[in-house]
């Protein structure tokens, strides 16, 4: 079969960029793989000097299939860079892999993300496939759970994979969005899967964060569809050094150290249904105390007023 493009995405980490690519050339499929990389514009001056740097790293990328290199002389910033790219992959191809400029990949990252796109690319009760999974000291697999991956509402954009036909399906302008703000109990649902969901969905609506991630996020709420997640993790992020965006400090934890080579066994499960025990530590990772809840419940009504009025 032909394997699924992979959308690469960097920006102004050079040193980042280089470990992303070194541990991509060994994945077992990476020679049979087309590789598209996308270089965003820089913003500023300074960000000029390391893009021009990151440039120099991607020029000389080899070991895949065919590379594809494509800079933009001005900014377009991180969601409109990936948003643009994948779209523009995905028309030509009718899936695609994404990865970032700051995840490493085991050995096995191309061939479980090739498999498992094969796998449900029928199943419309799934929106995207990813290849990590959060470490034990975040999130503990309970013991009885023998099944090799899991499914959740939440998707993840760390090394992620879909298809055309949901990618079309978002809704990037988030048209509804005045009527789920009024609506406590679509948010209450919309958080099943982390308490911070709505924030950062209100958060992009007024322009604090330029996320494409949480309206990707909400297109599979608003189609009732799943991510589907390995138990053992294919990728780790080593972004979390306060190096890009959105990836400060988060509240003193790690997301990586649990990348670990392991022979490569998966099946898939054919049913997209959620299990109970995996969502119950899997919202830990993103449960927030009572004051934080409280201080966001007057920010989101103090928002709504003034966003009413506009």
């Amino acid at each position: 079969m032909d394997l699924v493009p992979i959308a690469f995405f960097v920006y102004n980490r050079p040193v980042h960029t280089k470990k992303s690519i070194e541990s991509f050339t060994k994945n077992h499929l990476a020679k049979e793989s087309i590789l598209y990389v996308f270089s965003d514009g820089p913003g500023n001056e300074k960000d000029a000097i390391q893009i021009k740097k990151v440039r120099n790293v991607i020029k000389n990328i080899v070991g895949f299939k065919q590379v594809k290199i494509i800079k933009q002389d001005k900014n377009l910033g991180l969601a409109n860079s990936i948003i643009g790219g994948v779209s523009e992959v995905v028309k030509t191809y009718g899936s695609v892999i994404v990865v970032e400029d700051d995840l490493i990949t085991a050995t096995n990252f191309l061939r479980f993300m090739n498999e498992a796109l094969e796998f449900y690319e029928h199943n419309k009760k799934v929106f995207s496939v990813t290849g990590y999974n959060f470490p034990p000291s975040l999130m503990k697999i309970p013991k009885n759970y023998e099944k090799d991956v899991y499914f959740s509402p939440r998707c993840s954009s760390w090394g992620w994979g879909t298809w055309k036909d949901r990618w079309d399906k978002v809704d990037w302008e988030l048209k509804d969005f005045s009527t789920f703000l009024k609506d406590k109990k679509q948010q209450k649902l919309y958080n099943f899967s982390g308490d911070d969901k709505t924030d950062m969905l209100i958060s992009q609506k007024k322009g604090e964060v330029d996320s494409w991630a949480i309206r990707w996020d909400y297109a599979h709420f608003k189609h009732n569809a799943f991510c589907v997640y390995p138990v053992n993790s294919l990728v780790d992020n080593i972004g979390f050094d306060s190096s890009g965006m959105h990836c400060d400090d988060y509240q003193g934890y790690s997301f990586e150290g649990n990348l670990k080579e392991k022979r490569y066994k998966i099946e898939f499960e054919s049913s997209a249904v959620l299990d109970k025990e995996i969502m119950k530590e899997f919202r830990k990772v993103f449960k927030r105390g009572p004051v934080y809840k409280l201080k966001n419940i007057i920010k989101k009504v103090i928002f709504y007023e003034k966003w009413r009025r506009n």
